[in-house]
């Protein structure tokens, strides 16, 4: 068994390095690249309202039963996203949405498309925990 000594210096040990990681981390953020605009704030309230992520993924988390939806605004399009927002598929019911709706929440995806990739196979990850592509 380790001697009490041994034991508060690894105690302090652990402390100090978990205050420096914390440190470092909230004076280095990792930078938004994008600005977030009032349209995709709606559009991820109606994602939220109309709980997409149940059929849905987003960068891989959310439901299987749809497609992963983080880069379907670079390949399918914004007319694309519209037609199937506002008419449904046999898979996918019509929601009924709104112009205003079907709008934001395409402003949404786009968003999101511009954020990255869904593939994490292609991410490094840096020491503080965040991702680069």
């Amino acid at each position: 068994m380790l001697a009490d000594r041994q034991k508060v210096l690894v105690i302090s040990l652990l402390i100090i390095s978990f205050l420096l990681y914390s440190f470092s981390i909230y004076l280095n953020p990792p930078e938004k690249k994008e600005p977030v605009t009032l349209l995709s704030t709606k559009g991820k309230l109606v994602w939220q309202q109309y709980n997409c992520v149940a059929c849905h993924q987003v960068y891989g988390l959310g439901g299987y039963l749809g497609p992963d939806l983080t880069n379907v605004y670079s390949h399918k399009g914004a007319a694309y996203i519209k037609v199937f927002l506002a008419n449904g598929t046999a898979t996918m019911p019509n929601f009924h949405l709104s112009d205003e709706d079907i709008a934001a929440l395409t402003a949404y995806l786009q968003q999101i498309d511009a954020s990255g990739s869904a593939d994490p196979r292609s991410y490094t990850i840096q020491p503080d925990g965040t991702i680069q592509q």
